[in-house]
């Protein structure tokens, strides 16, 4: 099926579209998730919440831009949705844990198969510190970055995502990149691994 076949069978409640739907598209939504909440059980979970609104809310696509386009636009309002949820509970659960007396523990290593814990550990250090840095970018830099080098998108398909003009996209890929690389070279020079 094609796209527009797929939508207009959705559209009619035909749940072997919709299967077809989740099988394209499945790879590039917990993608786009990923990129965001950096968290592989959490961008599944908000994955699964993008497909169930595309379902009940498939008679409001207008078809202005391409499935995949809405599909992008869902998946990173869900994630925007995720963090800013996270946050306020992480904010709630650190006073909670204060105002007992508990003290906060950070993420714990997994000792795992691997030959050498030790990189095991760096690793794991170098794609927080990443992390991190991407978190703390503006909302509308870390989703344009997000969606260029996660999901490979031109920054054509990118503006029509975030409904701005192709140089604004461009112009929030660069200050991204610029901010990232102060991030990170403020922390390789304080050897933060």
């Amino acid at each position: 099926m094609n796209e527009s076949e797929i939508i207009q069978k959705l559209k009619q409640g035909n749940e072997k579209a919709f299967r077809e739907l989740v099988e394209k598209y499945q790879g590039m939504v917990v993608n786009t998730c990923f990129g965001m909440v950096h968290n592989t059980e959490d961008s599944e979970d908000i994955a699964q919440e993008v497909f169930i609104e595309v379902y009940r809310s498939i008679e409001n696509f207008r078809a202005d831009s391409k499935l995949s386009t809405w599909l992008y636009r869902i998946a990173v309002n869900r994630s925007l949705n995720f963090i800013r949820d996270n946050k306020r509970k992480k904010w709630a659960q650190s006073i909670e844990d204060v105002l007992k007396g508990k003290k906060v523990q950070l993420n714990k290593f997994e000792s795992g198969n691997s030959q050498n814990p030790d990189s095991k550990l760096e690793d794991k250090q170098r794609a927080e510190m990443l992390h991190q840095a991407i978190d703390s970018l503006s909302e509308n830099q870390r989703i344009a970055f997000t969606l260029n080098k996660y999901e490979d998108l031109s920054y054509k398909e990118i503006s029509e995502v975030m409904e701005l003009t192709v140089s604004s996209v461009e112009s929030l890929i660069h200050r991204a990149k610029i901010n990232l690389q102060k991030k990170l070279f403020k922390c390789y020079k304080k050897k933060c691994i």
